[in-house]
């Protein structure tokens, strides 16, 4: 297997690069299990989310790391979107947004009213692991926006290819996409 080297800011991680059904090859960023990484990315993300009043990430990647930043900020509680609706959610909200380059389909993100609680009025930092196309980040700008909150920072651990020359966002460190030829 191949890999892709990467500093996050004093922390060396090795990606392998692995193919997507698109003919493309990425980096695969994966913070699951891995404690020393997951705070490592949180403390840098933290300093970058200083001036946020509350959190908002999506399920499943983004959450331990979403988790540890809330702590560094001080910020008792986050918002979660979720990929399916859950029973206390009968009263949230949901949105569809398009398919992400990891998924290929449109998917739909769930608030709970207790997090629509949450964001109502605050202006939201927006966390997640690596941003791409975009794609699931409209669909957490349109939550926030649905629930009444202002987005006020997009970070990341990583941008993807065309993805670090967005202005509209931060990160700690950029990845290619491997095209085979």
């Amino acid at each position: 297997m191949k890999y892709h080297t990467v500093d996050l800011d004093g922390f060396e991680a090795q990606l392998p690069i692995l193919p997507l059904p698109s003919g493309i090859s990425i980096a695969f960023f994966n913070l699951h299990g891995d404690s020393e990484m997951t705070e490592h990315c949180a403390k840098k993300l933290a300093e970058k989310l200083q001036d946020c009043e509350v959190l908002i990430t999506a399920e499943s990647k983004g959450l331990q790391l979403t988790h540890c930043v809330a702590r560094e900020l001080g910020q008792r509680y986050y918002a979660v979107a979720r990929k399916s609706k859950k029973l206390y959610m009968q009263d949230g909200i949901e949105v569809t947004y398009d398919s992400s380059i990891t998924t290929g389909k449109n998917q739909t993100f769930y608030l709970s009213k207790h997090d629509v609680e949450l964001i109502k009025g605050k202006k939201v930092g927006i966390v997640d692991d690596v941003v791409s196309t975009g794609a699931s980040l409209k669909g957490l700008e349109a939550v926030v926006e649905k629930a009444g909150g202002k987005v006020h920072k997009k970070a990341f651990v990583l941008a993807e290819d065309e993805a670090a020359n967005r202005k509209d966002v931060v990160y700690i460190a950029q990845i290619p996409i491997f095209i085979e030829k």
